[in-house]
């Protein structure tokens, strides 16, 4: 039982279950930059270079043929075309510009939020402890 119990405690640690957290946000993430650069970024920029979409650009390698029926029944099925769809890759680079974009405008908010708490100094609160200690030390002599 040794071993489930070590993959129980491994499972509930911080660290899993934060990074757990941030697959899933980060997957949610990606869908939103990917409509964003699909739907709202590239239209425009495909407009501005000629009515251009990027989902239909592609290097045809060799056609697609139709497939042959007669008398209802497919004689010779139909054979897909074989074409290098640099189009969407050029897409896909722009999602991940935008989501590099984006982690690392967050990462430097990050960086902020961790030089101002060092910055802060930590006053103490309260007695230190030789104050203590020497209350305590008081006390017992009376």
């Amino acid at each position: 039982m040794g071993f489930v119990s070590d993959f129980k405690a491994f499972l509930m640690k911080g660290e899993i279950v934060n990074l757990a957290t941030a697959v899933i946000v980060g997957g949610a993430f990606g869908k939103i930059v990917t409509s964003f650069t699909n739907d709202v970024l590239m239209p425009p920029i495909g407009l501005l270079l000629g009515k251009v979409d990027f989902k239909n650009l592609k290097v045809v390698l060799q056609d697609g043929i139709p497939p042959v029926i007669e008398n209802g029944a497919e004689k010779v099925p139909a054979v897909a075309e074989v074409a290098l769809n640099y189009g969407a890759f050029i897409q896909t680079i722009f999602d991940f510009v935008i989501i590099g974009f984006c982690i690392f405008m967050v990462l430097k908010a990050y960086e902020k939020t961790k030089k101002k708490e060092e910055a802060v100094p930590v006053t103490p609160v309260g007695p230190t402890q030789e104050e203590l200690l020497i209350q305590i030390r008081d006390l017992l002599k009376k």
